[in-house]
């Protein structure tokens, strides 16, 4: 059984985190938030959780790593020397996965030295572009090059979470039936 961890630090965006939560549990994976903080994490939007667990030397069982955006979510994540050598590790290995959306690309994936020659999208605008003025940035709403997938912000969500999913083995179509999001791609 696939396993992935979401991370959470104060400021993380409510939508990225626990709806990619909830689809990758809906799709039958082991998905924990882990806190780099403490055990309860508020929200950029004031809503307090209560991890799954902390971060600890167990984050190597995990199959993938999502990094929410949100701010200053993800700036916490980016300056903390335990997610950024954790996505280096990942990044060396074929069967490891890094997730990120929103802010976190253009803030943690060059925080760790890894978007170098990548194909990365993030949330839009000059500031988060610059950021990551080494990779291949593309103007897409979901990108995926080798173990690495990206995403813009809130309104892609679903689509990273699906793909995520695809990603690790399940399927998203029975996902996107139960959840009536194929009703919403046939109405637009």
């Amino acid at each position: 059984m696939k396993k992935i961890a979401v991370f959470l630090a104060d400021g993380f965006e409510d939508i990225e985190a626990l709806a990619t939560v909830d689809v990758l549990r809906r799709a039958g994976f082991i998905c924990h938030t882990v806190s780099i903080q403490s055990e309860h994490v508020t929200s950029a939007h004031g809503v307090t959780v209560k991890a799954d667990k902390l971060f600890d030397n167990t984050i190597m069982e995990y199959d993938m790593v999502v990094c929410p955006g949100g701010l200053p979510g993800a700036k916490y994540l980016s300056e903390d020397e335990r997610v950024l050598n954790t996505i280096r590790k990942f990044n060396e290995m074929e069967d490891k996965y890094i997730a990120a959306i929103c802010a976190s690309p253009a803030m943690i994936l060059p925080s760790a030295g890894i978007e170098e020659n990548r194909y990365i999208t993030s949330y839009p605008g000059e500031d988060f572009e610059n950021m990551l003025e080494k990779a291949n940035y593309v103007d897409e709403l979901v990108v995926v090059d080798g173990n690495l997938i990206t995403s813009r912000g809130p309104g892609t969500t679903l689509l990273f979470a699906y793909k995520l999913v695809d990603i690790l083995g399940g399927n998203s179509e029975a996902l996107k039936d139960g959840m009536l999001w194929n009703m919403v791609e046939k109405e637009n």
